[in-house]
């Protein structure tokens, strides 16, 4: 039997594992953690600040760059709790449920970064290869449907596999690999017949991050195509250069769950630090870097920014 019936649904507890052998260094790991989460949270509620507060910023791009930003805040506010709570020394211990809920949100909004750099790959090529059309094709209701439709297709898809999770028989160690859950950690650990979630979920990855990859690349080769043809060389820069943000966004997003599913797939061998670190990197990461990308890369996001920080220290 793949589940079990509902008068034994599973309440079962899990251990969450930090960076194993290194204990005693907990409270110093703690420090760098919290500068991080710290940088992510005030950094994206930042950016998102500035796009709401900015007129001049009311435009296509930047409603997708605050829809990043409200995603990278959300991944942060989703974890924050548990992998400090580990190294603050509070606890280790999560309830099933709370597991699942966790896993929900983390695959969640996993799609839907993904989805909104699809979105934003679709701007950038719009902008670009069709300029005269750019604001006839995304107007303000197209955005709405666009954003939507990103988080219709992140959550509404991921409900069965993660639903299913809570009628498994866990008959292995209790202990999960990471600070946080996933759902492919619980999977490891159940003793029911996980056939339908592992195909479902190789399924979901390649309906979404991997089609989302392929759709992000071919967008580029006609930018590239559309730049080539421009005469002037400055020109051809200028244009590039308002592409590099993006670029920037996405190597961040997915070159570390390529460097997660290399050390799943091939580093068993590896240590455990090595498996939570890079799970930590791939959680982390891309909300701590997208903020200060979009700072540095868009001049009107800087401009703004410096605006503040100059009228606050002239007070």
């Amino acid at each position: 039997m793949s589940v079990q019936p509902a008068s034994k649904i599973n309440s079962s507890t899990f251990l969450l594992t930090a960076f194993s052998g290194l204990e005693k260094d907990y409270p110093w790991l703690s420090i760098p953690f919290s500068c991080v989460y710290a940088i992510v949270l005030s950094g994206n509620c930042l950016v998102l600040q500035v796009i709401r507060t900015e007129p001049s910023l009311h435009k296509p791009m930047f409603y997708f760059l605050a829809m990043l930003a409200l995603t990278d805040l959300c991944m942060g506010l989703s974890t924050v709790h548990t992998v400090l709570g580990i190294l603050w020394g509070l606890s280790r211990e999560i309830s099933l449920d709370a597991c699942m809920a966790q896993a929900f949100f983390i695959h969640g909004l996993s799609f839907m970064e993904s989805g909104v750099l699809l979105a934003m790959a679709f701007d950038r090529f719009t902008a670009i290869c069709n300029p005269l059309r750019y604001t006839s094709i995304l107007t303000s209701a197209r955005i709405i449907k666009i954003g939507l439709g990103i988080l219709v297709r992140s959550f509404v898809f991921i409900i069965a596999p993660i639903v299913r999770l809570k009628f498994f028989h866990y008959c292995h160690s209790c202990v999960l690999s990471h600070s946080f859950c996933l759902h492919q950690d619980l999977l490891r650990l159940a003793c029911s017949d996980i056939r339908f979630n592992s195909f479902y979920a190789l399924a979901l990855l390649i309906c979404t991050l991997l089609c989302d990859s392929v759709l992000i690349l071919i967008s580029y080769i006609l930018i590239l195509r559309t730049v080539l043809v421009i005469a002037s060389r400055e020109e051809r820069l200028k244009t590039l250069q308002t592409c590099v943000s993006h670029i920037s966004a996405v190597l961040v997003f997915y070159i570390p769950i390529i460097g997660l599913s290399m050390v799943h797939r091939f580093g068993k061998h590896l240590s455990p630090v090595v498996h939570v670190l890079m799970g930590n990197i791939y959680i982390i990461f891309p909300p701590l870097m997208n903020p200060i990308i979009y700072s540095v890369k868009t001049q009107q996001i800087r401009d703004r920014i410096q605006k503040w920080f100059t009228k606050k220290s002239c007070r």
